[in-house]
């Protein structure tokens, strides 16, 4: 049995590649796009004129500043503190909105911070209560068994004296002969101590 297989075959596309003057050029000589021409168009007199704009008002503060250095020079004993002073104002004007500002967002953050704090309080709430039942429980349950160990110890003390008065009881019953009755002696030793 033969094996035929087709291969296909790919075809690959490069464009033209041409070199002028030692620069590569992707695409072939064509002119600018109707979108670059329309930007220098519009750019050209915009730029322009605002450049003009730019050249006169330079032009002007020179002019104003030459005329006025002879004045600023006379009246520099007032001008001088007056500029001082203006300066602190701003200064003053700026920091007093600065501090306002600061105030403000911190407003902003307590309250929001409060709100979610709020939001949030009932589940931590009920959780609280959960826990502190909780402990109240344990301690009521500790407390229970405390009294309970405390009760079992006074019962076995009780029952030590009762049994060391029998002793005696019956010791000193049988040394001096005497018909004292055990039980009357033993229940007066209990209930006096």
């Amino acid at each position: 049995m033969a094996d035929v297989r087709t291969h296909a075959h790919q075809v690959q596309v490069h464009p033209l590649r041409q070199h002028e003057g030692g620069i590569k050029v992707v695409y072939p000589q064509s002119g600018p796009s109707s979108t670059q021409v329309l930007a220098v168009i519009a750019g050209v007199p915009v730029g322009g004129t605002l450049l003009t704009l730019a050249g006169l008002t330079l032009a002007g503060s020179v002019i104003g500043l030459m005329l006025a250095f002879p004045l600023f020079l006379i009246f520099s004993p007032v001008i001088v503190p007056a500029a001082f002073v203006i300066g602190l104002a701003m200064t003053g004007f700026m920091a007093s909105g600065a501090i306002g500002l600061t105030g403000l967002s911190s407003m902003s953050w307590v309250l929001n911070h409060i709100r979610r704090v709020r939001e949030r309080m009932p589940d931590e709430l009920e959780e609280a209560k959960q826990r502190l039942a909780d402990m109240a429980e344990y301690v009521g349950q500790r407390t229970k068994d405390a009294g309970q160990t405390i009760e079992e110890k006074a019962h076995d003390v009780r029952e030590s004296k009762t049994y060391d008065v029998r002793d005696r009881d019956t010791k000193g019953h049988t040394a001096s002969g005497g018909d004292r009755d055990t039980k009357t002696s033993r229940e007066v030793r209990v209930a006096t101590t």
